[in-house]
């Protein structure tokens, strides 16, 4: 079976094809076609995984749950920080601006690390830190950053789903609802920027942390 982002970039290389002739987005992002799209996450150098920062084993504590969730969201917000201005990728097919929305989702990505971080202080946790990460062909190639983008977003709302499970606390399990849902959004926008169905079934499918661990790990170097 081909893993979660393998399967999201072979869509998204037959639907460029088949949108090459219908100029649905505009500005600079009418660039290559699916072959460079293809390469922005299977080429990523690296194969080391996240598993030094969150243990690959069942979660036994809201602590856990959160720490796993901080994890994703420092690999997230720090693609959109480290990568927000190498492009400029004009307006979508609404006339919206893609800089401006890609500007907004990096401040929800950045909302997300503080609160996690400052939950799990609160609760005496210690929150796992920012590593180092290298994305590859994302931070060259203005099609492989959108569709890298496109990837995260999608593991990370399965990733909120499979964990859902783990959380004790009612009060927390609303605060990761209301997480995982900002994060669908930032999902379905990028679908729409990829040419994928932005809701493709009725139920998401959710992923354990050892398929997170896989697809995530590569782009994590230490």
């Amino acid at each position: 079976m081909k893993l979660f982002h393998e399967q999201l970039l072979a869509e998204i290389v037959d639907e460029r094809r088949r949108m090459s002739r219908r100029g649905v987005l505009t500005g600079s992002l009418k660039l290559a076609g699916g072959a460079a799209v293809a390469l922005s996450l299977a080429a990523i150098p690296g194969t080391q995984s996240i598993r030094h920062v969150v243990a690959a084993q069942e979660m036994t504590s809201d602590l856990d749950v959160l720490n796993y969730a901080l994890t994703l969201e420092h690999l997230e917000y720090s693609f959109y920080r480290d990568g927000i201005g190498l492009f400029t990728f004009g307006n979508d097919s609404r006339g919206q601006s893609i800089d401006t929305n890609f500007a907004a989702i990096r401040d929800h990505e950045g909302a997300h690390v503080e609160t996690l971080t400052s939950v799990i202080t609160e609760l005496g946790g210690e929150p796992v830190a920012e590593a180092t990460y290298d994305f590859g062909d994302a931070y060259t190639d203005p099609m492989a950053f959108i569709a890298t983008a496109a990837a995260l977003e999608n593991t990370g709302v399965s990733a909120y789903d499979g964990a859902g499970q783990y959380i004790s606390d009612p009060e927390l399990l609303t605060a990761a609802g209301s997480i995982v849902a900002v994060e669908a959004r930032h999902a379905s926008y990028l679908n729409l920027l990829t040419g994928v169905l932005p809701f493709p079934a009725a139920f998401e499918t959710p992923l354990t942390m050892d398929e997170v661990l896989e697809i995530a790990g590569p782009f994590i170097v230490s």
